[in-house]
C-alpha cells in the first residue's frame, strides 16, 4: 500500500482525534515501519489494518465507519493532487467508470509497484450504478468513503449500499450507487 495513504491517514487521525491519538495508535500497533511513512514508500496493508484497529479500539467506533470517513477525506486529497482525473469525467458515474481504464493506468505510470484494486461496472443507468470492487486487502469501506467523497466533488448526493462478498484470495464488495 502506498505511503501516501498512510501519511494521509495519520493526518486524518490527527485532525479528528488529536496528535496524541496518532502517537498512541502508532505505539500500540507494533508496526514494522515504526510508523515512519513517506508518501512515495510502499508498506504492508497489514500496518493499516493494525492502525485502524487500534483507532477503533480507542475511540469505540466501528472500524468500517472510521475507514469510510477516512476514504471520504482522502477523496479531497485526490481531487487536490489529481484534478485532471475529476475534470476529465463529466459526472460521478463517468469518473467511477474511468477508474479501471484510465486512472489506474496513470497511477501505475507514477507508481509501477502499486497493487491496485479492481473496479468493474456491472450496471449503469442515468441514476444508478453497480460497481464491483475486488482486492486482497479487503478495504471496501475505504472505497465506500472514496465514492461518497467523489460524489461531493461533483456536487451530487448519493445513497451507497454495499454487499461484501467472499472470494478466493481477497474480498469483493458490490456497491449500488444511486443518485439521491
Amino acid at each position: 500500500m502506498k505511503g501516501m495513504v498512510f501519511t494521509e491517514f495519520l493526518e486524518f487521525v490527527g485532525e479528528r482525534f488529536g496528535e496524541d491519538m496518532v502517537d498512541d495508535i502508532i505505539e500500540v500497533s507494533a508496526l514494522p515501519s515504526g510508523g515512519a511513512y513517506t508518501s512515495v514508500g510502499t508498506y504492508s496493508h497489514g500496518e493499516m489494518v493494525s492502525l485502524c484497529g487500534a483507532l477503533a479500539e480507542r475511540t469505540q467506533q466501528p472500524v468500517g465507519e472510521l475507514v469510510r470517513d477516512f476514504g471520504d477525506r482522502l477523496s479531497d486529497t485526490f481531487a487536490r493532487d489529481f484534478p485532471d482525473f475529476f475534470r476529465r469525467a463529466g459526472n460521478l458515474f463517468d469518473f467511477l467508470e474511468s477508474i479501471e481504464a484510465h486512472i489506474h493506468i496513470e497511477v501505475l505510470k507514477l507508481y509501477p509497484d502499486a497493487e491496485l484494486p479492481s473496479f468493474v461496472v456491472e450496471e449503469r443507468s442515468a441514476a444508478r450504478m453497480v460497481l464491483l470492487y475486488t482486492s486482497p486487502r479487503k478495504m471496501g469501506h475505504l472505497s465506500e468513503g472514496l465514492i461518497l467523497g467523489s460524489a461531493r466533488q461533483y456536487n451530487v448526493e448519493v445513497r451507497v449500499a454495499l454487499d461484501e462478498l467472499d472470494v478466493n484470495e481477497g474480498m469483493s464488495t458490490r456497491f449500488v450507487i444511486e443518485l439521491a
